[in-house]
């Protein structure tokens, strides 16, 4: 059985992505995190963008880039997370396309520096979250993107939508309560296991650490 080595920094959401992959599949692998400022050059040599994740492979091949690695897991071990249906698969690829945008905007309202910055991320992120809102109902029913279906779609967005959980309670912002269907989504996506990479506590004061790291006015909300 080949060996897996995830290299990752501790609390990057992109790792986290090809972690769920790996859990849902029921892949053994060894976590390797790595210091973002301190990155040792046999990392440097296996990534061609200096990003994580990488994921090596028997230590032979060295993957990279967080949806190629899920999309090649997918691939080549059961159970398969894409939908089989061609035209459902299109669609759930177009939406993990848009987890970037939805990635930048979370960014953008979570670190915002002044309340005129937070409003206006507050807005994009509104809009984003009903076109999701608008997805997940032609989509199906609920708890998953596809229904009962675990998609690898809902690994892609779960890093995400967990981080927005936090910042929602900490901030008090409950936008998402907006939108019931991503509502559902997001809660169902935290309270599956395959989602943690660490415990539900820790994760997220790691989390609160990082916000407060980078500052802005949901953190200077946990200082006061």
């Amino acid at each position: 059985m080949a060996r897996y080595r995830l290299i990752s920094f501790k609390a990057c959401p992109w790792v986290q992505r090809a972690a769920i992959v790996l859990r849902e599949k029921g892949i053994d692998f060894e976590f390797v995190h790595i210091e973002s400022g301190n990155r040792p050059d046999w990392f440097k040599a296996i990534s061609p963008h200096g990003k994580v994740p990488v994921l090596q492979i028997d230590e032979r091949t060295a993957l990279f880039e967080s949806n190629a690695i899920a999309e090649y897991l997918d691939e080549s071990i059961e159970p398969r997370l894409h939908p089989a249906d061609p035209v459902v698969r299109a669609i759930n690829r177009a939406w993990a396309d848009y987890i970037p945008t939805f990635s930048a905007a979370l960014s953008a309202f979570s670190g915002a520096t002044n309340s005129e910055d937070h409003g206006a991320a507050r807005t994009a992120l509104s809009v984003i979250f009903g076109r999701l809102e608008e997805a997940l109902l032609r989509q199906g029913n609920d708890p998953f993107f596809n229904g009962d279906y675990y998609a690898l779609v809902d690994a892609g967005y779960a890093p995400f939508l967990q981080r927005y959980l936090i910042v929602a309670e900490l901030s008090g912002d409950h936008l998402i309560e907006e939108f019931p269907h991503l509502r559902q989504w997001a809660h169902a996506l935290v309270e599956r296991a395959t989602t943690h990479s660490f415990p539900p506590a820790e994760f997220r004061e790691l989390y609160i650490g990082l916000l407060k790291k980078r500052g802005g006015v949901v953190a200077q909300a946990l200082d006061a």
